[in-house]
């Protein structure tokens, strides 16, 4: 990110080196959430709830009620565009365009007034982790970008909680939900603010915890079922791999009216995520109907794969899973994972019978002496892109498997 005009021939890297930018300037304190009280309060004396709160009818009100939380959102009023920003950090207008998309904004001109001091605050900091040479600019870019991406889908998520709660429980129409959601956000939004910073910390710590202890496990394990020929051999990170998938899912949903088929794929997920969290995994993504999950040893993998298999099965108002399940190498980058073993794992899927858990070879390799499991090999398969496969169906042999109080 350079320093000044975008056509300098300083290097970015050296750009964020240059001395501190001013401070912002004094931001007065005080109840960042009194006016949407006052507008509150204004509307239970009138007699007129959000649940009325028409934006055809009282516009006025609506708008205010938007503006109020905007303001206080964001920190402020907006009063940078994206010069003056840029100037106040000391970079090039183009070190801060690069941001604003990291961090998944919308696009503005350079002149439109959209900035506060809050962004600025922000913005510098990721910067000074650059000019301080802990980062360099293409590492703050990717962290800025997964900041943005976690926290665009958490606040659509914790609306669309909301909003299905207003519908539930008060019995509201979907566009009255919304507006009672935006009159009760300033009672919780601290409190999520809260936790949100709180588990931050303690999802980094499982995280080293997995680099430092749990690795070894790992690293024991990622010869087992090799013989050094397989094609994701040069990829690092040896992982049992797996998928779910909710049968008959395209089928069910042209039947579900909206909120049934959210409340299917909201219970599908959590259920998924409580097993893989409990387990020792770590849920790596849900796309609709399927999730894709990771553990560092095969049994690791292998005790998720039959826990989420049983627990779909026995699930009253889910439809049963496929499961699959790999052992092999990956790439883990942006929060996800690639390679030829993350292929293979949805491939399988597709082989899978409801209600049971297809594993492939090296899979069974790294399996086949442990009593806990029964391995049952299935006839061979053609699988674009691999070939013929000799892949095995996983059931539970001695022991309990995961226990989820």
């Amino acid at each position: 990110m350079a320093r000044g005009s975008e056509d300098t021939g300083h290097s970015e890297d050296q750009a964020y080196r240059d001395p501190t930018p001013t401070q912002p300037e004094p931001v007065v304190q005080s109840n960042p959430w009194e006016g949407l009280k006052e507008l509150s309060d204004l509307q239970d004396q009138k007699g007129d709830t959000a649940a009325t709160l028409d934006p055809i009818n009282d516009p006025e009100t609506w708008t205010q009620a938007i503006r109020v939380l905007d303001e206080e959102l964001i920190g402020g009023p907006r009063k940078l565009n994206r010069r003056q920003l840029a100037q106040k950090l000391g970079v090039s207008a183009l070190s801060v365009r690069k941001l604003v998309r990291a961090l998944g904004f919308p696009n503005v001109s350079e002149e439109e007034p959209v900035f506060t001091n809050s962004d600025a605050d922000a913005f510098a900091t990721m910067i000074d982790l650059v000019r301080r040479g802990i980062l360099n600019e293409e590492t703050a870019i990717s962290l800025s970008r997964s900041i943005g991406q976690m926290t665009d889908r958490m606040v659509v998520w914790q609306i669309e909680a909301l909003v299905e709660d207003k519908m539930n429980a008060e019995g509201l129409s979907d566009p009255q939900a919304r507006r009672e959601v935006v009159q009760m956000l300033p009672r919780v939004v601290d409190s999520l603010e809260e936790v949100m910073a709180y588990s931050y910390k303690r999802q980094l710590n499982s995280a080293l915890q997995r680099l430092t202890v749990r690795v070894e496990a790992g690293l024991a394990a990622s010869a087992r079922g090799r013989d050094g020929t397989e094609d994701d051999d040069s990829l690092p990170l040896a992982r049992a791999v797996g998928f779910a998938d909710m049968v008959s899912y395209t089928s069910l949903s042209r039947t579900m009216s909206e909120r049934t088929l959210a409340q299917m794929v909201q219970r599908f997920e959590n259920r998924c995520a409580e097993i893989i969290s409990v387990g020792g995994g770590h849920l790596v993504k849900t796309v609709g109907d399927e999730v894709l999950f990771n553990a560092e040893t095969p049994e690791d993998g292998a005790e998720i794969s039959l826990a989420l298999s049983k627990a779909l099965s026995d699930d009253p108002v889910l439809p049963s899973a496929r499961v699959s399940l790999v052992w092999g190498r990956v790439l883990s980058r942006l929060g996800d994972i690639y390679g030829p073993t993350v292929n293979l794992a949805a491939r399988l899927t597709a082989l899978a019978d409801p209600g049971t858990v297809l594993v492939d070879q090296m899979a069974s390799n790294a399996l086949a002496d442990d009593d806990r499991y029964i391995l049952i090999p299935q006839p061979p398969a053609s699988v674009r892109g691999f070939g013929e496969i000799r892949p095995a169906m996983l059931l539970r042999g001695t022991g309990e498997g995961i226990e989820i109080d």
